[in-house]
């Protein structure tokens, strides 16, 4: 099986119980980490095209709904429908305008230029082939456009990097799995994070999509970064 259908039937799976287990896990500081990517998303009075790529439940799209401006269109793209059958529900309850359908990174059905703005929000790491993904994205967006990538990564602190393993590799698998029922799950989830390429190797692979003035920012003590890459 493909790794996209394997990360499809995982997140399927574990739909219902991923957004408490996300929050609760993370503290809530995710919340904070999106507030900073969609100020760099944001940062025009002007109606932007907006895709959210990998958009999950939906969390990343809401916020990007409420905070560009006014006649913006919002598109949230993910290969479960399990996670935007969960994110439909949360729009419609937010009261934003905003999309969201099937579709995989690897093969955008839009043309070239059609967007202002794309997002992945904590989905990069799950790409089959990085290198398409980033061209793909590229390719969609209009010259000028920008992207803005949201990523957990491993702290480069000794002992922050320390407690984070053990919290990671230890701890979240045993309370995901008693609460989704998914060990599994939540023994990838981190397992990709330590896989994921590190910026001194992230960054030219964007620049190597046709993304120029890319710029890297650590959050929290490096456990999220937020890239940034304009077309």
């Amino acid at each position: 099986m493909a790794k996209k259908e394997k990360i499809k039937s995982m997140f399927d799976n574990i739909a219902p119980d991923y957004d408490k287990l996300n929050h609760i896990m993370s503290l809530n500081i995710d919340k904070g980490w999106r507030r900073k990517a969609v100020r760099e998303m944001a940062d025009t009075d002007k109606p932007l095209a907006v895709l959210d790529v990998a958009c999950g439940t939906g969390d990343f799209t809401i916020e990007i709904a409420r905070k560009v401006a006014k006649g913006s269109r919002i598109i949230g793209i993910d290969l479960s429908e399990g996670m935007m059958k969960v994110g439909r529900e949360k729009i419609a309850a937010a009261q934003v305008d905003a999309t969201l359908e099937y579709g995989d990174c690897e093969a955008l059905t839009y043309a070239d230029g059609s967007f202002d703005r794309i997002s992945v929000g904590f989905g990069v790491r799950n790409f089959e082939h990085l290198s398409i993904g980033l061209e793909e994205m590229c390719r969609v967006l209009k010259p000028g456009g920008k992207l803005v990538i949201l990523e957990l990564s491993v702290p480069s602190n000794p002992i922050i990097r320390w407690c984070y393993k053990l919290y990671f590799l230890h701890i979240l698998p045993a309370i995901g799995g008693m609460v989704s029922g998914n060990r599994g799950a939540y023994e990838y989830l981190p397992a990709s994070v330590l896989h994921f390429p590190a910026p001194d190797k992230f960054i030219p692979m964007m620049r190597e999509a046709g993304f120029s003035e890319v710029k890297h920012r650590a959050l929290t003590f490096g456990i999220c970064r937020m890239y940034v890459g304009i077309k």
